[in-house]
């Protein structure tokens, strides 16, 4: 038995290729994130989300979520009564370029 043209038809015909550009695609949105990234994109990933609530716990159960998750932590913060500070945007920086 032969297994090596199965494994060429299923590459040259995509059906493996759904689970490959996934993970790809996954890693790629997670290495890209910054403090600049909506924080709804943060929050779908595991591994962003990880980080943002690590600096900022409770932050996807804030009231007014619905409302701000599709600004920037940069954007937010004017409007945050001083609870995202430069510090913690530094930090969160340092965490999300760990991730890649």
């Amino acid at each position: 038995m032969k297994f090596a043209p199965l494994a060429a038809l299923l590459l040259l015909t995509g059906t493996a290729a759904p689970a490959l550009a996934d993970a790809h695609t996954e890693a790629t949105e997670a290495a890209a994130a910054t403090i600049n990234t909506p924080i709804e994109k943060l929050m779908a990933d595991d591994a962003t989300k990880a980080v943002v609530l690590a600096n900022l716990p409770g932050i996807d159960e804030h009231p007014a979520y619905g409302q701000f998750k599709g600004m920037s932590l940069v954007e937010l913060k004017p409007w945050s009564q001083g609870l995202i500070t430069d510090e913690i945007l530094e930090k969160i920086t340092a965490d999300l370029a760990a991730l890649a």
